[in-house]
């Protein structure tokens, strides 16, 4: 008997999904665990695997289309078996009125343009234009087309103090050539991934009161520790997001209020430890989540951060490694921004966004020397985290930075 395949909800969040590829056609036999299409969630494209048998005998979406989670997709049955009175009564789209709808996310970009003709020159009458040879000339080294002046003269005729009247009347008005130019513009449909970040973040930047807190941490140590640790080890070199990482997990078992979440009638207070690692998308941002951060060494950091970057650029990040975030590192450092702030990735009470590490001068016992110096910005969620203590955290961060060795005990 012929059985409806619905689009299935891949994450806790997903409400509706895009079609990206479909890897069986009509006709092909199907069998449980055969991946019968690629699908775009809210937070990554994914594999969608057939858990029915059978021939498929109709794909109701084609690639691109936007399909709300339940929603039929398509249908399984025996070959040459009647399926129109399942897709009626399942409540499917016939693929006609599918072709209707709008572009779905993914499509290709709509470029629309428009003419824009010049104005049309105010002409005085049609036909030769009677001026004198004097008020030609005037008119020509001002820059002034003839047919823009009224003639006092005979018949009309532009003579010299009509020039040297439209001269004084607009002495500041210079004259502006005509030009005709195409206006373009580019519409790009919205993917699922931008549509969930920005509900997202305008749900956290306009429901949690913000506030900012800014320090710097003198990184001079930190670059020599670094230095020296990928000598030791040349084929692994860790990064300063890394250390940046570390830093955090251990500054946040001393502050656990800050490693906490809202949840409307209570404050959790998280005892564990996991990193959200905002990485830069071509459709916006994606968080992995580092588990057990205070407990594992730069290196493992390091072959995890990696790891997890390369998945979230390739779209290939599994929902639970998007999820159990309980606080969230932005950095922006490695494309030279000095500071900024962040805007809190739910349902975390807070994020810090880091800049880069620049030498600049600074008073070092009394004289001023060079010093690589990163500024740290967190973001708070004042219904959790008070000023002084997002403050006493962010000594504590700066405290390991500035010596990375006390994270060795």
């Amino acid at each position: 008997m012929a059985e409806v395949v619905r689009m299935p909800k891949m994450s806790d969040t997903m409400t509706e999904g895009v079609i990206v590829a479909w890897h069986k056609k009509v006709g092909d036999k199907v069998k449980p665990g055969d991946v019968l299409a690629e699908i775009e969630t809210d937070k990554a494209v994914m594999e969608f695997e057939s858990f029915q048998d059978g021939t498929l005998l109709y794909i109701g979406a084609e690639k691109g289309k936007v399909v709300k989670v339940d929603e039929v997709i398509a249908v399984l049955g025996k070959v040459g078996e009647d399926y129109q009175a399942l897709l009626q009564s399942s409540g499917a789209s016939t693929r006609e009125e599918s072709k209707k709808e709008s572009p779905a996310a993914g499509s290709t970009p709509v470029v629309k343009k428009e003419t824009v003709a010049p104005p049309a020159p105010q002409v005085q009458e049609t036909g030769r234009i009677k001026a004198s040879p004097l008020a030609k000339k005037i008119a020509s080294d001002a820059g002034i087309p003839i047919t823009q002046l009224k003639g006092s003269g005979d018949d009309g005729r532009i003579v010299r103090r009509d020039v040297e009247r439209y001269l004084s009347d607009k002495p500041e008005t210079p004259f502006v050539p005509a030009v005709s130019g195409e206006e373009s513009f580019e519409e790009i449909p919205v993917s699922q991934m931008r549509k969930t970040i920005a509900r997202r973040l305008a749900e956290s930047k306009f429901t949690a009161p913000h506030f900012y807190l800014t320090m710097e941490a003198n990184m001079d140590r930190c670059v020599e520790a670094r230095a020296a640790i990928n000598e030791v080890n040349p084929d692994k070199k860790i990064s300063f997001n890394d250390i940046v990482i570390k830093a955090v997990a251990l500054a946040l078992k001393k502050h656990p209020q800050v490693n906490s979440s809202w949840l409307g009638d209570i404050i959790r207070i998280n005892h564990h430890v996991h990193i959200g690692m905002a990485v830069a998308v071509s459709e916006g941002l994606l968080v992995p989540v580092i588990r057990f951060a205070d407990q594992k060494s730069l290196s493992q950091i390091n072959t995890e951060a990696k790891a997890l970057a390369a998945k979230a650029k390739e779209k290939k990040l599994q929902p639970d490694e998007m999820q159990g975030n309980t606080f969230t590192i932005s950095n922006l450092g490695m494309m030279d921004i000095d500071e900024f702030t962040a805007i809190i990735n739910p349902p975390d009470a807070c994020i810090l966004a880091v800049g880069r590490i620049a030498k600049v001068p600074a008073v070092i016992n009394n004289e001023v020397k060079p010093a690589n110096v990163m500024k740290l910005t967190l973001s708070c969620d004042h219904r959790v985290v008070d000023g002084a203590t997002g403050a006493k955290f962010l000594q504590t961060l700066k405290s390991y930075l500035e010596n990375p060795l006390s994270m060795l005990y």
